[in-house]
């Protein structure tokens, strides 16, 4: 029988997935080594932003085509989805950038990965989530394998319930020197996109199994939603899912011909669950206006990526109830309020890149201090010109650039609803939400919590 390319023939591969271990702590920092970055952060980011995209693998299933969370689950799937659909309720968490390239980051990685492990162990059964959703950056500074085991595999061992991701750019960069089949995006598949429940040899001694999500863009069908993931290549800034119309020839156009095919079974099927659309790069992330003090954080917003979704979005007539992603290392909420399909929509557009790697500000000082935004502030004009659907607003809701954090997000029958919550050694999990938004999932309205 032919090996799989993507699984070493010294690992065991189990009949069924294998997520949290037998409880015991993460070891801290007993397997973060030292990373030959550590002192050159800054530069290899500024380096990264001139880095050629890398080419999209093409997803193992068909662009119409879904993987379900009861398949995630192996020969436990069908149980796991019916008690789901008896508590007529979906819990799950999402967050990014969460690998720790150095030791003075690993607290912040370690404090959020056993806060949700917690969540797991003490929420009442139909209240308990049920997978994680990675939106990019779990292994800095550009998914070497062997920091797998200290930045992603150690921190989460004890995670019980599946981990789904898309790569982000550190996930997908190719430095100098990286071998033929040492791509990080190639590790990342080993470790993601696997065909089989095998034990990689990123894992180490740790024992969870690898995921078996068809590609580096798919969409997981859930109980309750649906979740698109599209992969925003390997660019520091901005996001591309596409070649632009030539300006990335190395990048193909499979993403977008996934999200029309996704969009328009949403649209034949009558699809009355929550649809979610993630992507690493975030469509907005902060940028003072014109002549206000300081200036924006250490990313900026993908608006042609987001126009070339909007685009798709119109063309086939549905378009998400909520976007989530991360790249920016802080959190953010934006409301952007829409005309489409000759309705008013009420879309949260939320970063949430304060996983565990750092916490950045939203806005840095600039021949003077910076001038940060206040709560609901009008911010359409990072919308630039030619929007792909007409906005009417758009404000930067809340936002916490002090503290780690993860989205604890459920939905029903009728409503969507994401909330923030912040990781610190003075605060308890319950204490930990600091920020809620509900969308009804019928209008597209946001109601009050």
């Amino acid at each position: 029988m032919a090996r799989d390319a993507l699984s070493p023939l010294s690992q065991p591969i189990f009949h069924e997935p294998v997520f949290g271990q037998d409880g015991s702590p993460p070891a801290a920092n007993l397997f973060l080594t030292k990373h030959p970055n550590d002192g050159d952060q800054h530069l290899l980011l500024m380096e990264l932003k001139k880095k050629d995209v890398v080419a999209v693998p093409q997803s193992r299933i068909a662009a119409d085509e879904m993987f379900s969370l009861a398949e995630a689950y192996g020969d436990h799937g069908a149980q796991v989805v019916a008690e789901i659909e008896q508590a007529g309720k979906i819990v799950f968490h999402a967050f990014g950038d969460s690998g720790a390239s150095q030791s003075e980051n690993n607290a912040g990685q370690l404090h959020v990965a056993q806060q949700v492990t917690l969540d797991c162990a003490t929420s009442a059964p139909d209240n308990r989530p049920a997978f994680l959703f990675h939106v990019g950056d779990l292994v800095y500074y550009s998914g070497e394998a062997d920091h797998y085991v200290a930045q992603f595999y150690d921190p989460f061992r004890n995670y019980p319930a599946p981990i789904f991701a898309v790569p982000g750019n550190h996930d997908s960069f190719v430095k100098s020197g990286t071998k033929p089949g040492a791509e990080p995006l190639t590790t990342f598949q080993r470790n993601f996109c696997n065909t089989r429940h095998v034990i990689t040899a990123e894992a180490g001694s740790l024992h969870r199994t690898a995921m078996t999500q068809p590609g580096v863009y798919f969409t997981l069908d859930a109980p309750f939603v649906r979740i698109i993931g599209l992969f925003s290549n390997a660019l520091g800034d901005p996001g591309v899912i596409s070649n632009q119309d030539g300006n990335y020839p190395a990048v193909s156009n499979i993403q977008i011909d996934f999200l029309r095919a996704q969009l328009r079974r949403i649209k034949q099927e009558d699809y009355s669950g929550a649809v979610l659309l993630t992507v690493h790069h975030p469509p907005f992330t902060y940028q003072p206006p014109p002549g206000a003090g300081g200036a924006g954080g250490n990313h900026v917003p993908s608006i042609a990526m987001l126009r070339q979704i909007d685009t798709v979005c119109a063309e086939e007539g549905v378009y998400p109830h909520a976007f989530l992603s991360g790249h920016s290392h802080n959190y953010q909420r934006y409301t952007r309020i829409i005309e489409f399909e000759g309705k008013e929509f009420n879309v949260p557009f939320i970063v949430c890149g304060d996983g565990g790697h750092a916490v950045d500000p939203l806005v840095r000082g600039q021949g003077g201090p910076p001038v940060e935004p206040d709560p609901n502030t009008d911010v359409l004009y990072l919308e630039g010109k030619n929007s792909a659907v007409k906005v009417n607003k758009l404000l930067l809701a809340k936002y916490d650039q002090v503290n780690y954090g993860y989205l604890r997000i459920f939905v029903d029958e009728k409503y969507l609803k994401i909330g923030f919550h912040q990781v610190n050694d003075a605060q308890s999990l319950k204490q930990s939400r600091y920020d809620m938004v509900t969308v009804r999932l019928e209008d597209h309205h946001m109601v009050a919590n």
